[in-house]
């Protein structure tokens, strides 16, 4: 590491000159390319994906996106309100529909004013809806395609007549973007920053180095998607841990280079002595967060790969970013890393060590002597907090869940209200056909339908050109989030349609929105033990190999537990039950989506294994020195937990930023993010995780003697004394005390405070 910072800093033009040269490569790239990201969640070999097949192969076109036109009629300028059914206002429609079955785009549009078409209008005439069928699945559409229907059908809104459109395909229309949120993020960041070094320069660096690492991965990702399948939210995702990952990195770097300028480093010293002792950990903390993300490879399935590969691109680059930019960066600064005061004080009084005194010292102390008390306040504190996740609801949040100005979510709302919640999510059953037997089974399993419980009406069979394809059509009494339709998905599997093809050659597959989800979220929550296993098990193998000792990756272990169920504590209360949703902008309460427990399990285990790094590498640092743990954790709090507090702030900040996004899922990792880091650094890390060490006492550190002769030595960040980029021992000035004031300094040290045991 050291010889790496030694070139950056050495020829700093062309490090910087390099990733400015790929940065605008990439972003040019992705441009020309354009993106092509794909939501898709069928699973091979899953009873929805089935019956989308059959759709697609019987019925040509079919398969493609439903969406619908809602139009209802209010009171107009006299007061009058008019029916649907009024001459001018199906007039109006029906060119606008005419008009719509012309784009290129649209297979078919389905008309109430047709003869089939009454179930299609509101039993109070006032509001009617089309059905319009592309001719692609919303993944494959192109969003202009999209946004031309939605012209075309608003083009009809008049006084009285208002038209509103939902579906996925006119979903893509609805663009969210995440430049206000990285906006507001970046900035409060870099207040956090100026407070935290007292130096516009310095602040800068981390930021700088962030964007330029961030910018390169997401025009990666936008290159990724036509390639393999990557969500429409992954470079949010992405940008999101990026900047959140990246400031910190360069942060812990940064606030080392400070330290040794302080102790009257030159600056490219300090620069190179930064990454190869602090970079060194930061690589590591690095390396955990990817290889979390990348346990997602093991569940097998590709829209979950391409997130993985996605945001560990992130990470990678944001990490590479940190030990080669910044170095560079930090060399061209110079001196003004430093604040003005701290340069004249540097300049007056000459290098001086720094000493954890102050607020973190007397913090130090006070857990040191009330560790039992402290530990019980968190354990309480973090036990609260998880209780809602007892109540995770995994399932379909759909446009009902949307803000209310939404054209989807109004679309919605009127569709429930004119026709129930279920004509939101219809279910499709689809099957092929061999004969005369198999269409008698599917009128008498029509007619069982109708009086299934939970199933509010059914349309009848409509067969293929060839009638060896047939689907009918059920709309449930409930909303597609509901659990009563997962239940009824459930109860049509296991009891209606097994009785129904008992006496022919029926294969009935049960399709639809809330069907897919359902899948899906099944063959998730089935992997789910492993996936955390492996993960939590490599983390411990890492800490480990990093501590020699067999608590530390234990207590680890749990601390990332308690701060995952915390933090989707928090989220299922938001945006499950609604607590203050709509308020913050995030839309109607409804169920968690299947995929986020995985993606957030990768990514709150690495995030916190970050902070578990550089809390304890100091304190095994002590530990090594003295023998004596109380000493060992209490200097280790004491010396780490200002950077980590700040670390934690600027983290918060940008993952609460990302609320602001206007995307139901990247506002859902935002708000579990930033629960979870605040948890994990402010209660466990500086609060629990002591208390525990202090508790446990010299058993922190204990290895069986054989495994310690086994396993493998590495360091994540070499003490200073011990690492030395030019060879030999550094040497830390010394100075004596000269005045009263420096002796009082020395006795508020946290060091001087006597152990009170091992």
């Amino acid at each position: 590491m050291g010889a790496l910072a030694r070139w950056c800093v050495r020829h700093r033009l062309l490090a910087v000159l390099l990733w400015l040269l790929t940065l605008g490569a990439a972003a040019t790239a992705a441009t020309v390319a354009g993106s092509s990201y794909s939501n898709d969640y069928e699973v091979p070999g899953t009873e929805s994906g089935r019956a989308t097949q059959l759709l697609d192969k019987g019925f040509h076109g079919l398969g493609g996106d439903s969406d619908t036109v809602v139009w209802h009629t209010g009171p107009d300028a006299s007061g009058r309100v008019a029916s649907v059914r009024a001459a001018d206002v199906e007039q109006t429609m029906s060119e606008t529909l005419d008009k719509l079955a012309d784009l290129p785009a649209v297979a078919s549009v389905t008309s109430p004013y047709d003869r089939e078409g009454a179930e299609r209008i509101s039993q109070d005439g006032r509001t009617a809806y089309a059905t319009v069928t592309f001719r692609e699945q919303a993944d494959d559409l192109d969003k202009a395609d999209a946004q031309r229907v939605v012209d075309t059908a608003k083009a009809a809104e008049s006084e009285g007549l208002e038209v509103e459109l939902g579906g996925t395909a006119i979903g893509l229309t609805e663009s969210k973007s995440a430049k206000v949120a990285e906006i507001v993020g970046v900035a409060v960041a870099a207040v956090v920053l100026f407070l935290a070094f007292g130096s516009l320069a310095a602040s800068a660096l981390p930021i700088a180095t962030a964007l330029v690492s961030v910018g390169t991965a997401y025009a990666g990702i936008v290159l990724l998607g036509h390639v393999m399948t990557v969500a429409d939210f992954a470079p949010m995702l992405g940008t999101l841990i990026g900047l959140g990952v990246g400031i910190d990195y360069a942060l812990f770097i940064v606030t080392r280079h400070r330290k040794g300028l302080k102790r009257g480093l030159p600056v490219a010293e300090a620069a190179e002595r930064a990454v190869a002792t602090t970079g060194r950990a930061v690589v590591f903390a690095g390396a955990t967060v990817c290889i979390a993300l990348l346990g997602m490879l093991i569940l097998r399935l590709s829209f979950l790969n391409g997130v993985a590969i996605a945001a560990s691109l992130t990470v990678v680059l944001t990490v590479a970013a940190s030990v080669t930019l910044l170095p560079a960066l930090l060399s061209w600064i110079g001196p003004r890393a430093l604040g003005r005061r701290e340069r004249r004080r540097l300049a007056e009084h000459g290098p001086q060590p720094e000493l954890p005194t102050g607020l973190a010292a007397r913090w130090a102390a006070f857990v040191e002597r009330h560790p039992k008390l402290l530990g019980g306040i968190a354990v309480l504190v973090m036990a609260v907090l998880a209780l809602p996740a007892f109540a995770l609801h995994l399932g379909t949040s759909d446009q009902g869940n949307n803000p209310a100005t939404a054209t989807t979510r109004q679309a919605y709302d009127l569709l429930a209200d004119g026709f129930g919640p279920g004509v939101n999510g219809p279910l499709t059953l689809v099957s092929e056909v061999y004969g005369a037997g198999d269409r008698n089974a599917l009128d008498d399993l029509g007619t069982t339908l109708e009086s299934t419980e939970g199933v509010a009406s059914v349309t009848p069979v409509t067969y293929d050109e060839n009638g060896r394809t047939a689907f009918l059509t059920v709309v449930p009494d409930s909303s597609p989030q509901s659990e009563a339709t997962s239940d009824l998905v459930d109860r049509l599997r296991a009891h209606v349609l097994p009785a129904a093809e008992a006496d022919s050659s029926l294969d009935v597959a049960v399709g639809g929105v809330t069907a897919s989800y359902d899948d899906f979220a099944e063959i998730i929550v089935g992997k789910l033990p492993l996936f955390v296993g492996v993960v939590i098990g490599l983390g411990c193998v890492l800490l480990l190999l990093a501590f020699r000792s067999i608590g530390i990756p234990l207590k680890a272990a749990v601390m990332n537990v308690a701060a995952v169920a915390s933090a989707f504590g928090i989220v299922v209360a938001i945006f499950q039950w609604g607590w203050g949703s709509e308020l913050l902008g995030l839309g109607r309460a409804g169920p968690i989506e299947p995929f986020l427990p995985v993606i957030m399990v990768s990514v709150l285990f690495g995030l916190s294994m970050d902070y578990q790094v550089f809390l304890v590498s100091r304190m095994y640092e002590e530990w090594l020195e003295t023998g004596d743990n109380r000493r060992a954790v209490r200097v280790g709090l004491a010396e780490t937990s200002r950077v980590i507090n700040s670390a934690a702030v600027i983290m918060i900040s940008v993952f609460l930023a990302f609320v602001l996004s206007g995307d139901r899922v990247i506002a859902m990792f935002g708000i579990a993010l930033a629960a979870a880091v605040a948890l994990d650094a402010f209660v466990l890390r500086t609060l629990l995780v002591p208390a525990l060490m202090h508790m446990l006492g010299g058993a922190n550190w204990w290895l069986p003697r054989r495994l310690d002769r086994v396993l493998p030595r590495i360091s994540i960040e070499p003490p200073e004394s011990r690492s030395n980029p030019r060879g030999g021992r550094a040497k830390i000035p010394e100075r004596r005390d000269e005045d009263a004031d420096a002796q009082g300094l020395k006795e508020r040290d946290v060091r001087n405070i006597a152990g009170r045991g091992r």
